[in-house]
């Protein structure tokens, strides 16, 4: 190194720092951009086919069919397994069934899909004051009302049922008959 050159500050760390510091930049926004794009819910289109199935599932479901609703159901999921629609339209059957744990699995799993999904957001609320959560019924009462307000008809329906209660429980006299004592002589 000749006496007149001017001299890098830090020498050696200098130049590490002005190697790697495109790279790095470039590596760090390719990590944004790819994570924003994972969380911007993209809508994927429905199968024509799986929308048929949950319309015809519905209509089953109004009529009081809930086995031939909840298999139309289940032939959506098969045909479109990504559709949110399709695990609302199952958690709804499975309330109508009086399966509210199976219908707040089926109601996360929308919202795993869309997290924002207000019926979804609704229905677990109501699955879980039916079963007897009423604070965590209440805690989807009040993000419904954050998302859409107070008079939006989901909040309005979980508010409802949040105010109606638990259903009383009903209780047969075979669930509390002891069983029959064997004794040896």
């Amino acid at each position: 190194m000749d006496a007149g050159e001017p001299r890098a500050p830090h020498g050696r760390l200098w130049e590490l720092l002005m190697r790697y510091t495109p790279a790095a930049f470039a590596l760090s926004l390719l990590v944004a951009v790819t994570g924003s794009a994972g969380s911007a819910g993209v809508s994927v289109p429905i199968d024509p086919r799986a929308g048929a199935l949950v319309e015809t599932g519905r209509s089953l479901l109004t009529q009081g069919n809930i086995d031939g609703a909840t298999d139309n159901f289940e032939a959506a999921l098969a045909v479109d397994p990504g559709n949110p629609a399709t695990y609302l339209a199952l958690g709804d059957a499975a309330r109508a069934a009086g399966m509210q744990g199976k219908a707040i699995h089926y109601y996360r799993d929308a919202l795993e899909r869309d997290p924002n999904n207000l019926a979804a957001l609704a229905g677990e609320g109501g699955a879980m004051a039916e079963k007897g959560a009423l604070d965590k019924a209440k805690g989807n009462l009040a993000r419904l009302e954050g998302l859409c307000g107070r008079n939006c008809p989901e909040a309005q329906k979980l508010a409802a049922i949040i105010a109606k209660g638990p259903p009383a429980r009903i209780v047969s006299a075979d669930a509390v008959k002891p069983a029959p004592e064997v004794e040896a002589n």
